[in-house]
């Protein structure tokens, strides 16, 4: 892995090779003596953190992932803000700067379609996408890929569920893609008409063999689904506050946990607004908090891959 840019770079063996690792360093870190043995794998390393939009999750868990490695990170939370983008530099005189430090990753997540592949194209350093505009969060898929993997031990023949604002979630798109690529799953987009899942994304399911269907009826959607992956309204990518209204009617609380399977698993990207309510947390099904956890040994998993090729 030279960049991490789109969710369906990763062939099977590959996403394999990752959850083995994560769980390795999953187990790394449970002790102080093995967390200290972790710490000397990429002493020496520099990896660059560019934020131009707001994080907890992804930032976070890829500046712990690099620091447990040994990695040293510099960056910011707020490129908008505080770097030269703000006087009008582009992504491409901004990466080229940085490629002359010698680092060796940039972790980057940008506002517009696209950006993470513009910097890639001029990058002899690793480009990592933590979320480009509404289009890509590959990191994010593979560590939504590993929590199912990890209830249910395979990626294919599942029933998928996905719900809420459809139409600006990047993280949604970048799963169902990643999906997709397994054998025999079948995805249930539920949401309103305005923000159901984009005719791209439709168009590479169908490229790829993979059924879906697009309902309003929550019920119908949950009967039968192995995973329900909710999502927020992202109000950040549209002005339009009268879409809130419309999402009323898919909150998941007691009342339509009575549809869910007792197998099932209830996951979400986070942060949560009010699509889920907090009384479903205590839930067995409910796994987006561990769902957040794993991001961080995903995360490293991800760094060690990319730092071994490199000289």
């Amino acid at each position: 892995m030279r960049h991490i840019l789109r969710a369906d770079q990763f062939d099977h063996d590959e996403l394999a090779r990752l959850f083995g690792r994560a769980i390795f360093f999953m187990e790394q870190d449970q002790h102080i003596k093995t967390r200290r043995n972790t710490l000397k794998l990429h002493q020496g390393r520099i990896m660059v953190s560019m934020f131009y939009e707001p994080s907890t999750r992804t930032r976070f868990s890829f500046e712990i992932a690099a620091a447990k490695l040994g990695m040293a990170v510099i960056g910011t939370e707020n490129a908008a803000e505080f770097s030269s983008a703000a006087k009008g530099e582009t992504i491409e005189d901004t990466v080229r700067v940085l490629n002359e430090y010698g680092v060796d990753a940039i972790c980057m997540r940008t506002k517009e379609d696209g950006h993470a592949a513009r910097a890639a194209a001029v990058s002899n350093v690793a480009i990592i996408n933590g979320g480009d505009g509404k289009a890509e969060h590959p990191t994010q898929a593979v560590l939504d890929a590993y929590t199912i993997y990890q209830k249910f031990g395979r990626l294919d023949t599942l029933q998928v569920v996905m719900g809420g604002d459809l139409a600006h979630g990047r993280t949604v798109r970048s799963l169902a893609k990643l999906l997709s690529t397994y054998k025999n799953n079948h995805i249930i987009f539920i949401s309103t008409p305005e923000l159901q899942m984009s005719a791209d994304v439709l168009k590479y399911l169908d490229k790829n063999g993979t059924t879906y269907e697009q309902t309003d009826d929550i019920e119908k959607a949950f009967t039968g689904a192995d995973v329900v992956y909710w999502t927020r309204l992202q109000l950040e990518r549209h002005s339009d506050a009268k879409l809130a209204h419309g999402t009323q009617a898919f909150t998941i609380d007691k009342s339509t946990l009575r549809y869910l399977p007792k197998k099932a698993i209830i996951m979400h990207p986070l942060p949560r607004v009010n699509e889920i309510a907090a009384e479903v947390d205590k839930d067995p099904r409910a796994v987006y908090f561990k769902q957040a956890g794993n991001g961080l040994y995903v995360r490293m998993a991800m760094l060690d891959a990319i730092l071994k090729e490199l000289p």
